[in-house]
């Protein structure tokens, strides 16, 4: 789709003002963005040619955007305007990609839900009661309701791939390093991924090929070359060894989705593929959400000191510096923002670093071992993105504090994938079915810079389900 729309010079003007005026009559029923973006003087700017010549996206607004408004879901950014682009934003506008919108977010990407941006939460295009998943769900939102082809976000737990199975498009997760963060907010600088949203496989080759690359300002970035990953798409899986996360499956309540799991499997094993249930240490995959959730605060609370009313942000009134930071802090965060600091400053503590952060790390460092492990007899790890649809919203319900949080099911049907971010290797959400009328995704996870490799399987799932370039009309 993003290939045939760069292609047609025709339409560009009408499409680009399609896409932004629909993002503003959807607005009322998905809240899914916080700053529109007039077009009309990318427009003026496009250049000559380019993948994404005419094509209108929109940004997660953690991607920081020249001169407009990036607030990172957060009060206390309500009022910052960057002064320069984020390298992503430089490869996009150099492609010919128009933005129209910053999406709506979980406050500072810390969340699952997208409940907690300071716009109030963004709603499911699916069924409005339902929520979109976070911290990209507005990005997500806009894609699954047609609004645009293709849509930025961050992925630091399943931050893309868990709102792609709730809003059922494609959701990508690539290896860290292939795409530079220089200019997005951080969260957690070891686990942070720039990721992104289309409908189809194809689009999704398509957009990792303009996004990736090395950036001499960001030094996580890799010099790996860039393949042509549309020109490497292929469905044919014959032979190829995917393993099947037995935990995940074991601990997932609905038998309706692990039949359509197990159904899915037995379609790719005919494709030719060698499907084994592959189960980790149970033990093991119960540490992945302490472990990431001890690191990811602990990493936030340090990258976020400087948000501090005094460099740049809403200030509020104190008698002396410290008050100012104290009542600006107090007031610019919302109240999960403000628990999750408190953790990551007491895993910081000097006397509590071996015994919280430390062994956080370490447990993490078994994670990859045993992923490395699979990975030297199979191609990809394979298991459903959620055991269920889109929760409903409870608006009453303290969202950060869910009844059941240290069940298996939460614990590891729930939260497994982190598993991509403490390997940084590339994950991939892809739809995989329906639920009362609600989507839900299955998830790929292949050995570093094996994209090429997932993008072919989710290509051989996308093929069996029909599920590409599905749109859903907002009601």
């Amino acid at each position: 789709m993003i290939e045939e729309m760069a292609k047609d010079r025709n339409n560009v003007e009408s499409r680009v003002k399609e896409a932004y005026e629909k993002a503003q009559a959807l607005q009322d029923k998905l809240n899914a963005v916080i700053t529109f973006v007039d077009p009309e003087e990318q427009l003026k700017e496009l250049p000559e040619d380019g993948a994404f010549y005419g094509v209108p996206i929109v940004l997660k607004d953690n991607v920081n955007t020249k001169g407009i408004r990036t607030t990172a879901g957060s009060k206390i950014l309500s009022n910052y305007v960057p002064v320069y682009d984020a390298e992503i934003v430089t490869k996009l506008k150099k492609a010919g990609a128009v933005c129209i919108a910053k999406a709506s977010m979980d406050e500072l990407a810390m969340g699952g839900t997208n409940l907690t941006c300071f716009t109030g939460p963004a709603y499911n295009p699916w069924d409005t009661r339902r929520m979109t998943g976070g911290s990209s769900g507005g990005s997500a939102a806009l894609v699954a309701s047609g609004v645009v082809p293709m849509a930025i976000g961050s992925d630091t737990g399943d931050s893309v791939r868990k709102p792609a199975s709730f809003c059922g498009i494609v959701g990508v997760k690539p290896t860290y390093g292939r795409i530079s963060r220089y200019g997005i907010i951080q969260y957690a600088s070891s686990l942070d991924h720039v990721g992104y949203f289309t409908r189809s496989i194809e689009d999704a080759a398509a957009t990792l090929k303009v996004l990736a690359g090395r950036d001499e300002r960001d030094m996580t970035s890799s010099y790996n070359e860039v393949p042509d990953y549309s020109a490497l798409l292929n469905d044919d899986i014959k032979g190829k060894k995917i393993a099947v996360i037995g935990n995940v499956i074991k601990n997932i309540s609905n038998q309706e989705t692990v039949k359509m799991f197990n159904d899915l499997m037995d379609q790719l094993r005919a494709k030719g593929a060698i499907v084994d249930v592959y189960d980790f240490d149970n033990d093991m995959m119960r540490a992945i959400l302490p472990a990431y959730f001890i690191i990811a605060n602990c990493e936030a609370t340090s990258n976020d000191s400087n948000l501090d009313g005094i460099r740049f942000g809403v200030r509020e009134d104190g008698e002396d510096m410290e008050a100012i930071m104290t009542n600006s802090r107090t007031k610019g965060f919302g109240p999960l923002i403000r628990r999750r600091f408190v953790i990551g400053s007491y895993g910081l503590f000097e006397a509590n670093q071996e015994r919280i952060f430390r062994k956080a790390q370490k447990v993490r460092r078994v994670v990859v071992d045993a992923m490395n492990e699979c990975f030297k007899e199979y191609d990809a790890i394979v298991a459903p993105a959620s055991g269920n649809i889109a929760p409903f919203i409870n608006k009453d319900e303290d969202q950060d504090q869910l009844s059941n949080q240290l069940s298996d099911e939460n614990l590891i049907a729930e939260n497994y994938m982190a598993m991509g971010n403490f390997s940084g290797y590339p994950s991939m959400t892809v739809p995989m079915g329906f639920e009362e009328g609600c989507p839900i995704g299955i998830n790929i996870t292949t050995p570093a810079w094996c994209e090429s490799d997932m993008f072919n399987i989710g290509l051989a799932i996308e093929n069996i389900t029909g599920y590409k370039d599905m749109k859903v009309e907002v009601k």
